[in-house]
């Protein structure tokens, strides 16, 4: 069965163009030119990833974003015609695994989904099933790679599948230093992301406040300045 991959961009010939080269990579496209036709998909929750424009006519991309997380972990890429940082910073901060700045090339997007898919279904209880798999802990910290569950002090904690991956790079390495480089590396073995440390520092603070951490006197995520982060 191939993905169904969510595209919502009220730039109508974006939107097409995207759904055409994603359809030639035989995924099963979803379009729309506005949040509110597209709400009773994601609704319906069965969706493998989402590319949503940040300027819609009806709502805010990043309103959208956040209303999808409170539901769902699929990969949620934004897109924007805007180059500034802090919209960027903003869309990860909100949930988004992903951001393209406008105009792009349509084969750098399929690109990126496909960077996206693998690594949610590598983290995927479905595609997990059979394989046994330890599970990986720190003080009051548990992380389950095959059921893809996190649990702090035996409460349940929501992550999206992007800092699901940077925490089980760190919880793998834990007393040792993760370069910010090696992160890149395993989490998204993409090039594009070398030279954008942001990134990474945006999905750390992330999941630092789901962790109830801070980064003055830190539990679990420790900042290696000049170098990386460590568990």
């Amino acid at each position: 069965m191939s993905e169904k991959i969510l595209i919502i961009d009220d730039e109508q010939d974006i939107a097409d163009l995207l759904e055409v080269y994603l359809k030639n990579e035989n995924y099963t496209v979803y379009k729309f030119y506005c949040a509110t036709d597209a709400m009773p998909c994601i609704k319906n929750g069965d969706i493998d990833l989402a590319i949503l424009d940040i300027m819609l006519p009806d709502m805010n991309g990043f309103s959208l974003c956040q209303l999808i997380r409170e539901k769902c972990t699929y990969p949620i890429i934004m897109l924007t015609a805007k180059i500034e940082e802090t919209d960027k910073i903003t869309g990860l901060t909100l949930g988004a695994d992903d951001y393209v700045t406008k105009p792009f090339r349509p084969l750098e997007v399929v690109a990126r989904v496909k960077a996206q898919l693998r690594r949610y279904k590598k983290y995927s209880p479905v595609t997990n099933a059979g394989k046994i798999q330890p599970e990986l802990s720190y003080s009051k910290l548990r992380l389950n790679t095959q059921t893809h569950e996190c649990l702090l002090e035996g409460e349940a904690i929501s992550l999206t599948p992007t800092e699901f991956s940077i925490l089980h790079v760190l919880l793998a390495n834990a007393g040792n230093v993760v370069s910010i480089e090696d992160l890149f590396h395993v989490v998204w073995k993409d090039e594009y992301y070398s030279k954008n440390s942001s990134t990474i520092t945006v999905h750390i603070r992330h999941l630092r406040e789901k962790l109830k951490d801070t980064s003055d006197n830190p539990q679990y995520i420790k900042t290696i300045w000049g170098v990386g982060y460590k568990i």
